[in-house]
């Protein structure tokens, strides 16, 4: 340490005399104030002409002076690491709890007891309460129940509550330090001293002081009794122990507020994305619930995947933020149908746009029974005149000939009316039939119009469901708007694979699915998960308006037969059925005549009562 030799120049200021000089400048430059003492004692010893050692006060008082000085660099250290803690813990409740503990520890006090200001910042909620003489652990973890009421800040008057130390801490925002509680005057210790007399105990000292956080709010209290020395007297709170309590209180408040900003960012977030959702499945009164089905239905499975003691799953594990990242993606699945028209969503027929057109076509047809009716007429009428009636076998021809056709045109309007709702296969035979409706003309304003219009017949045409090719490829395009829309969100790094994820869950282990045609080595167990929660999804919906829900059977065939064409993951499949989700998912989704018997790789499941005798096999 340089500035303690005495010398008459800068150079020998600065020139070591002898070789412990060489070690007090390290230990200056590495600020440590035990070496730093040692230094102080050996330059002492030097001016007493080389003395061993020095008189017993002189040794008395460094050697107090070396205790104080360690036990400060200790304490400070451990507040330093306090705050490490503090800034690093996520979960509130062992937050909270950790406040306390280490406050305990660090000034050896008996008791403690931390309040958290009340939304409304009216009152003090109790949250943690520990006295390790009374062998007390009540709130946090592993505590029992908090059933105290709170702390009222003010009285019913309006006026505020001073005479409680806690609410009066709260509203100053002053630190309180009693050195013992039984002789401190302003305030009402009455509960304390009652629970004293009925737990056996004595309240002596006890420091009071405010958590504030960054903006200088305060958003709790924090309360410490019976300080105790190294022997397990119990002493007043020093001065030093008051400011350490106070800096680690105000490191506590950030942290909480941190983590609470954390807690509440994430609920929004969440609140947000099902905003999303309800807002895309209100588009379409059919697709309504959708969205929440699939979320919840894939965190299901990869939830029971992530719990499973099969040692074939013992590979898969999500962390909490993973967990999140899916249930953030399935909630987002189908977020580029924003994009889609309301009339390709909920298109539940053929010939419906903004409307169904099958209406209309029905009004050609009974315009062209008129027209077949008016030429009907007007041939009878010319019969008549000809042959004054008595060409009865001719009137009866044209009269069966008129009936014939009148029936066919019924005939072909419930066909249409049939073929509209696009429920079964339509054939090529079907098709040649719509086309020879077509062939039929009308007369408006003197000029024939055909009874379907080419689009018409084109959407009519269709073979399997309601959509053309035109429609199915927007109602597909959705999945690339959604991972298009998803992309374009600057997701942290927690957060990354969301817009994969969500932009997958139509994709196929054979490369055969869509947008991308991803194969079965590039598709992640959440992507395989969530396909397989949206298939089942739409098998099982009993709110579509082409198709009744289908039951269990039919649709644990078919997603049977997908995992064994290599559409879906199989083992992901036996997971969900026979881990007994399917049922859950099943008796809480599911309309009642849904839930019949079914038999899958060779063994029978029941999920509820079944409306059918007839067991499926898969």
């Amino acid at each position: 340490m340089s500035g303690i030799v005495i010398s008459k120049s800068s150079e020998e200021r600065y020139k070591p005399l002898n070789p412990f000089l060489v070690d007090c400048d390290k230990a200056e430059e590495l600020d440590d104030f035990n070496a730093i003492l040692k230094c102080i004692i050996n330059y002492l010893k030097e001016q007493c002409n080389g003395s061993t050692s020095l008189d017993a006060n002189h040794e008395a008082l460094i050697s107090r002076m070396v205790d104080y000085v360690d036990l400060q660099t200790r304490l400070k250290r451990r507040l330093l690491q306090i705050g490490i803690a503090l800034s690093a813990e996520k979960n509130i409740d062992v937050l909270l709890e950790m406040i306390v503990s280490e406050a305990m520890d660090f000034t050896n006090a008996d008791g403690g007891t931390l309040y958290i200001m009340s939304p409304d910042e009216r009152s003090l909620l109790f949250k943690i309460i520990r006295n390790n003489s009374l062998n007390v652990k009540i709130g946090g973890l592993g505590g029992e129940p908090l059933n105290f009421p709170p702390v009222p800040l003010y009285n019913d008057n309006g006026a505020k509550n001073m005479q409680n130390v806690s609410a009066h801490v709260a509203l100053t925002g002053e630190t309180i330090n009693f050195p013992d509680v039984y002789e401190a005057e302003g305030f009402n210790f009455k509960g304390t001293k009652e629970y004293d007399k009925n737990n056996g105990y004595r309240s002596s000292s006890m420091l009071v002081t405010p958590l504030r956080n960054h903006e200088r709010e305060i958003i709790g209290v924090l309360q410490l009794i019976n300080a105790g020395n190294s022997k397990g007297k119990v002493i007043a709170f020093s001065q030093d122990y008051q400011f350490l309590i106070e800096s680690l209180a105000s490191q506590a408040a950030i942290a909480i507020t941190n983590s609470t900003l954390i807690g509440e960012l994430s609920a929004l977030w969440d609140s947000f994305i099902k905003v999303i959702a309800t807002a895309i499945d209100q588009k379409s009164p059919y697709t309504g619930g959708h969205i929440r089905r699939v979320a919840e239905l894939t965190m299901e499975i990869a939830g029971g995947l992530n719990n499973s003691e099969d040692e074939k799953w013992k590979g898969f594990s999500l962390t909490p933020d993973e967990q999140k990242e899916l249930k953030t993606a399935s909630w987002m699945h189908d977020i580029g149908k924003i994009t889609t028209p309301e009339f390709v969503v909920d298109k539940a027929t053929k010939l419906e746009t903004i409307y169904d057109r099958v209406n209309t076509v029905n009004m050609r047809l009974e315009v062209l029974k008129r027209d077949v009716e008016n030429e009907y007429l007007k041939k009878k009428l010319e019969l008549v005149a000809a042959h004054s009636g008595s060409d009865q076998s001719a009137l009866q021809k044209l009269d069966d000939e008129f009936s014939v056709r009148i029936a066919e045109l019924d005939s072909d309007r419930e066909f249409l009316k049939t073929t509209n709702i696009g429920g079964e296969f339509t054939s090529d035979d079907k098709i040649k039939r719509i086309q020879k409706i077509a062939s039929y003309n009308i007369i408006v304003d003197g000029k024939p119009e055909p009874v379907l219009s080419g689009e018409e017949v084109m959407n009519l045409s269709i073979q399997r469901g309601t959509l053309s090719d035109q429609e199915r490829e927007i109602i597909q395009n959705h999945v690339v708007m959604t991972y298009k829309m998803l992309s374009q969100l600057p997701w942290p790094k927690k957060m990354k694979n969301v817009p994969t994820y969500a932009g997958e869950h139509h994709e196929k282990l054979d490369g055969t699915g869509y947008p991308n045609g991803v194969s079965a080595e590039r598709l992640s167990m959440q992507s395989r998960i969530m396909a397989i929660s949206d298939i089942f999804e739409a098998l099982s919906a009993g709110d579509r308006p082409y198709k009744p829900g289908k039951r269990l059977s039919e649709c644990v065939r078919i997603l049977a037969f997908m995992a064994k064409d290599g559409h879906v993951d199989k083992e992901v499949v036996d997971f969900f059925i026979t881990s007994g989700i399917l049922c859950q998912y099943a008796k809480r989704e599911l309309k009642e005549y849904q839930l019949d018997n079914f038999t899958y790789n060779g063994k029978e499941y029941t999920c509820g009562e079944v409306n059918s005798h007839d067991v499926e096999t898969v």
